[in-house]
């Protein structure tokens, strides 16, 4: 697998989960990553970015604040930390790599196969 997205689960209202996205050696070379998200019945949207070889983040409005990412090069992992979590943060969270610093699903090739985070109230 080139790039897993895990850690999702059931989790309390206000409570915290963290979310990691491991890549391959070659798809983490790719200068971005990115989290979105998918509610059901719900278009994907954007969460949260980082760069690489910077750490420059970039969150959606509707989470930031509560939510953090991170990466840890040496083992080409990117985290996103999610903290005082709402029943509407309910999804599937996806993970993808990019090349450009966009929040825009159609600047991602390459993406994970999701992880489910229920919250419930």
């Amino acid at each position: 697998v080139q790039l897993q997205a895990s850690g999702g689960g059931l989790v309390q209202a206000g409570g915290s989960v963290r979310l990691s996205c491991a890549a391959s050696y070659r798809l983490y070379s790719s200068s971005v990553i990115g989290w979105f998200r998918q509610a059901p019945g719900k278009e994907r949207e954007f969460v949260a970015l980082i760069r690489k070889s910077s750490g420059t983040t970039h969150f959606a409005d509707s989470v930031k604040g509560r939510f953090m990412i991170s990466r840890d090069n040496s083992k080409n992992t990117v985290y996103l930390q999610l903290n005082s979590l709402k029943p509407e943060d309910t999804a599937v969270y996806y993970c993808a790599v990019g090349s450009i610093f966009d929040s825009s699903t159609s600047a991602y090739k390459t993406w994970g196969q999701g992880t489910l985070v229920t919250v419930s109230s």
